[in-house]
């Protein structure tokens, strides 16, 4: 017997309701609830039990094998390359360049690997001229475009791909559901599908993904669950670097970071990032800190302009740092080294607006703040790095060893840390601590 009936679910979510609400209930959003009509088949399921339990030693664990996608950059976010029979989920803004990443890899790929390219969004003939503008030629790449998902698994189960590409999720269709493309149901089920697929067949499965305007994974966060890798594409559309950062990862490190620089004939990949992100001209107001990113360790330079402030309330902004962390920092400035910072407007930003996140900047950020206000050229040729404490000490940091590695390898003679065993400070003789 075959029953119809409604539920509201938020596009933003996934949260379900019986009934319509202008706002929803759990992420607040705003005009995002609509209305879906589910099908349901009474009738009794019968369960086979076809697996047993097992002890842990009775477990035998195969060796993972992994699959180059031709970027070193991209096998490093991703823990060594692409792990066969695994679900790697990609999003980013549109228009940043996850189609002419993944199009680059695939045609590099194809050359060693059965690869199969699935264009929901574009036709055959668009694919093309993306693929001309790339200068690709000697690639053995199958595309398909089509966005039912019936055909779509037809068109895997004939070509028998080691790794199949989706481009993208929200394009692709269910026709077993009534809701629209992009829809929750419809992203968390073709995703389903399509997961269920490739582990039974060891497909490494590659799917892209919009964003919404907050900047998340658009469709409900079960998503992200259900893939085994989720992979972020970021980047200012006016700069030519990209960032893409690992979010998730069950084969590798997560927060990993890999570095890209858009041409006009594609991505090419940045294998020396300080050199990006740092300047080494010895001017006021400007400061080099070794920032830590999932297992890489590289430079970049913090900039600060403080001005003397004709309102109230002195203005303060920041580019690639946390505002509270400014807050924070200038804080510990006014009261243990008594300046009045209350008087001045205070400006910091990143080199290429690069975004730190490792508290260990906090020392750099105070340099440059400092050094800016009293118009003072920071010690030439030297690093800074360490975790402001409330109190005013310098805390220790993680990875300190890697961060002097990478400032020897720089060709920095000084560095300013804070105080570690002298078996550190012994170990390396060509800079001074």
């Amino acid at each position: 017997m075959l029953n119809k009936f409604s539920r509201y679910v938020c596009q933003n979510c996934g949260y379900e309701t019986s009934q319509y609400f202008g706002r929803c209930m759990n992420c607040k959003e705003w005009n995002s609830i609509i209305e879906e009509e589910k099908s349901s088949v009474s009738k009794k399921n019968i369960i086979k039990k076809s697996k047993k339990s097992k002890l842990f030693t009775e477990i035998t664990i195969q060796e993972i094998s992994r699959i180059k996608t031709g970027f070193n950059e991209f096998d490093r976010v991703l823990g060594g390359g692409l792990v066969h029979g695994s679900i790697i989920l990609l999003g980013g803004e549109p228009g940043i360049g996850k189609s002419t990443l993944v199009l680059q890899a695939a045609g590099k790929m194809s050359l060693s690997h059965n690869v199969l390219y699935i264009t929901a969004e574009e036709s055959l003939e668009q694919v093309k001229v993306r693929w001309t503008r790339l200068n690709q030629r000697n690639s053995n790449l199958k595309v398909f475009a089509e966005n039912n998902l019936s055909i779509i698994i037809q068109e895997i189960k004939d070509t028998k791909p080691t790794i199949a590409i989706i481009d993208s999720i929200q394009a692709i269709n269910n026709s077993d559901l009534e809701s629209a493309s992009g829809s929750v149901s419809q992203v968390r089920s073709c995703s389903s599908e399509l997961q269920k697929f490739a582990k039974d067949n060891n497909i490494a499965l590659l799917i892209i993904g919009h964003v919404t305007k907050d900047g998340t994974l658009a469709g409900p966060k079960t998503l992200e669950h259900l893939v085994d890798v989720v992979l972020n594409f970021e980047g200012d559309h006016i700069a030519s670097h990209r960032l893409l950062r690992g979010i998730k990862n069950r084969f590798g490190a997560t927060f990993e970071l890999g570095i890209f620089e858009m041409l006009e004939n594609g991505l090419n990949e940045i294998k020396n990032p300080s050199s990006n992100f740092t300047n080494k001209e010895n001017i006021a107001g400007v400061a080099t800190t070794i920032t830590l990113e999932g297992t890489r360790s590289f430079a970049v330079d913090i900039q600060s302009l403080v001005n003397k402030t004709f309102f109230n309330n002195p203005k303060r902004a920041t580019t690639g740092l946390n505002i509270n962390r400014l807050h924070q920092i200038i804080a510990v400035i006014e009261k243990h080294i008594e300046l009045k910072l209350y008087e001045f407007d205070c400006y910091v930003a990143t080199a290429g607006g690069f975004e730190i996140n490792d508290p260990s900047s906090d020392l750099c950020v105070a340099i440059s703040i400092i050094s800016s206000l009293i118009n003072k050229n920071p010690i030439k040729d030297c690093a800074f790095i360490g975790e402001l404490g409330l109190n005013g000490q310098v805390r220790k940091t993680n990875n300190i060893k890697s961060k002097v590695e990478e400032c020897i390898r720089l060709g920095y003679k000084k560095m300013l840390i804070p105080q570690t065993n002298s078996e550190i400070v012994s170990k390396f003789k060509n800079i001074s601590l």
